[in-house]
């Protein structure tokens, strides 16, 4: 997928300030994934309606989030019964969050890519069939095999924590 460009944007923002231009988090995205001090979290639905939040090792690559989760996680079996998700991230100066959908990706070529990207941010990960393996994990993602998700996000809400101000949505 390539890098994909708002069809709208909101300005939010009730202080007069002016929207902020979709290039500044795609920037930072760009910059912050994956790092190991960046918080990224994941938000799901249980089957009951519930919410759940985690955090996960996400990366940027074409245009999108990508993140890992093990098949028997609690986030995992909530994506199964339902894709829609919201993705959180704090940025350098910005707060944003995604709305969209992930879909586990089984393909060899962007598992080694996105492989490739981790072990570049610090992470030793290797494709093992059509998932993830490494020594080591978060806790939260469960045991290894670790599966890959693309999130693909059609909103997105940032708020900038440094100047230049503003709260703008984006729509894709």
């Amino acid at each position: 997928m390539t890098e994909r460009e708002p069809r709208k944007v909101t300005n939010l923002d009730r202080y007069g300030f002016s929207a902020l231009p979709w290039s500044r988090p795609r920037e930072l995205l760009a910059a912050s994934l994956p790092h190991p001090g960046t918080p990224v979290f994941l938000g799901t639905a249980r089957p009951d309606g519930r919410p759940h939040a985690a955090g996960v090792g996400a990366i940027w690559m074409d245009g999108d989030v990508y993140f890992n989760s093990g098949p028997e996680t609690r986030k995992t079996r909530n994506l199964l019964a339902n894709p829609a998700c919201t993705i959180s991230v704090r940025l350098k100066g910005l707060d944003l969050v995604l709305e969209g959908e992930a879909k586990r990706i089984t393909d060899t070529e962007t598992l080694e890519r996105a492989a490739a990207v981790y072990r570049d941010g610090g992470w030793p990960a290797e494709v093992d069939g059509d998932a993830f393996t490494a020594p080591f994990s978060a806790p939260s993602a469960g045991p290894p095999p670790w599966h890959l998700y693309r999130f693909t996000f059609q909103t997105a809400f940032g708020v900038a924590t440094d100047e230049p101000y503003g709260a703008t949505r984006w729509t894709f």
